[in-house]
């Protein structure tokens, strides 16, 4: 019985907290890797926004261009 509570006190209990801590760093990671996710969607969502904004400008300034093109033609 004696054997017992050694093993529990220098090799079930070092291995169980080690678990323990393995398990909380991976919580930690979790829900850092998420938290990651949502940024980069947020940012990958605002650069396309951006960039179809400036697609749309540049088409308006080629437009533009046209217009004065035709107009000192005539």
């Amino acid at each position: 019985m004696e054997y017992i509570n050694e093993i529990m006190r220098w090799i079930i209990a070092p291995v169980a907290a080690f678990v323990w801590f393995l398990y909380m760093r991976q919580q930690k990671n979790t829900t850092d890797i998420a938290v990651l996710k949502a940024q980069l969607q947020h940012y990958q969502t605002a650069n396309d926004r951006e960039i179809k904004e400036m697609r749309e400008t540049v088409k308006g300034i080629y437009a533009k261009l046209d217009n004065l093109e035709q107009y000192l033609r005539k």
